[in-house]
């Protein structure tokens, strides 16, 4: 179980999270829905660690001052001031926002790059599991990864995080850009994930329309606070959240 505590994130003097709490439970899909700047992503950053590395450069080179507050559980062990690549080994996992591939390298390269620190024989079983769950790669392994498509690299990006076998996966936008098509392969994959590998999952996302009907439970942010939270029946039921995310 993750489980985020008043989480507060400050850069500078601007408020990017005011008393954010959040749980996801073991083998549950969590949403996060926000507009641009609500702090879908500072949250990733909170949750995965990411953001102490971005405090870290900030200071070495003189640039906006980053202050964390809040806490941070993973199966009730407080890792708040953990580092990412230590929480990778922990099992939580961030596939970021615009997929960030590496596009000079093949679709091959990229997932085993994101396995390094699985050996051969557990690598090349989830690099099998990718390929059955997204199979449009398995014609561009030895493609670089720059040529792919959106849909394509987004599907790369989340099979290269599966590649470090997660036991928390943080989607933050995985369907930005996406065409409906898309869209419907990477959420029914994400299903897919949770279902097949007992992964839990909190992915984010500006509209709420296409990926409410796979989360357990849903966190409405606004200009960096929680302002609703709710099963997806309740939110669905919200007329504010029909109107704001849903577009009806």
């Amino acid at each position: 179980m993750l489980e985020g505590r008043e989480l507060m994130v400050f850069y500078e003097n601007m408020l990017a999270l005011n008393n954010v709490s959040l749980v996801c439970e073991d083998r549950t899909i969590i949403g996060i829905f926000g507009s641009n700047s609500a702090g879908k992503s500072t949250l990733m950053y909170a949750l995965s660690g990411i953001i102490l590395d971005i405090k870290k450069k900030e200071e070495m080179r003189g640039g906006e001052r980053i202050s964390l507050y809040g806490s941070i559980l993973f199966d009730g062990v407080d890792i708040t001031q953990v580092k990412p690549h230590l929480r990778a080994k922990m099992g939580i996992v961030l596939c970021p926002e615009r997929r960030r591939i590496f596009p000079e390298s093949s679709v091959l390269e990229n997932l085993k790059i994101g396995g390094y620190l699985s050996g051969r024989k557990e690598s090349k079983e989830t690099i099998d599991y990718v390929l059955d769950l997204f199979p449009r790669l398995k014609d561009h392994l030895k493609r670089q990864g720059g040529f792919l498509s959106g849909g394509e690299q987004q599907m790369l990006a989340i099979g290269r995080a599966l590649m470090a076998k997660p036991r928390m996966l943080l989607l933050d936008e995985p369907l930005l850009g996406l065409s409906p098509a898309y869209q419907d392969i990477v959420i029914n994959g994400t299903k897919a994930i949770r279902d097949t590998k007992s992964i839990s999952i909190i992915i984010t996302e500006q509209y709420a329309r296409p990926v409410i009907p796979i989360i357990d439970r849903g966190y409405i942010l606004e200009n960096g606070s929680n302002v609703l939270s709710g099963t997806k029946e309740e939110l669905i039921d919200n007329p504010d959240v029909r109107s704001a995310y849903f577009g009806v």
